[in-house]
């Protein structure tokens, strides 16, 4: 099973990735096409070029682990990033979830660290 937590960073390889690929020659894409060290602790997300397969690499405490997902139907639907994802746009990733637009739930906080519940009611045409 896997569990993220916000201290884990999430790789994104944008190109076209062999699944027949396994542990070493994943490594390899890590090492020399992304510049990074597959032991970092980070997970390392790869799709097929038909985006039918999906494959996660990871350190886990004390070996490499592998995560394989392959679509009957459909296709995997890749965030715009390059680089680093969150675990958000992982999650979206794997449940073919495509958001039309995200929002966050709280109202943004103003200048000096406050919320701005009276603007924000302001806004609705509501009084605090």
């Amino acid at each position: 099973m896997i569990s993220l937590t916000a201290m884990h960073r999430i790789y994104l390889y944008r190109g076209a990735c062999d699944m027949r690929k396994s542990f070493d020659g994943l490594c390899g894409i890590i090492r020399s096409e992304l510049d990074m060290d597959p032991l970092s602790g980070s997970l390392f997300v790869f799709v097929n070029g038909s985006r039918r397969m999906v494959k996660l690499l990871y350190w886990d405490q004390d070996g490499l682990a592998l995560w394989y997902k392959r679509l009957e139907e459909g296709k995997f639907i890749v965030p715009d990033k390059s680089g680093s994802i969150d675990r958000r746009d992982l999650t979206l990733l794997l449940e073919g979830i495509v958001p039309k637009r995200i929002e966050k739930r709280y109202a943004p906080a103003n200048s000096h660290g406050d919320l701005s519940i009276e603007k924000h009611h302001k806004k609705e045409g509501r009084k605090s």
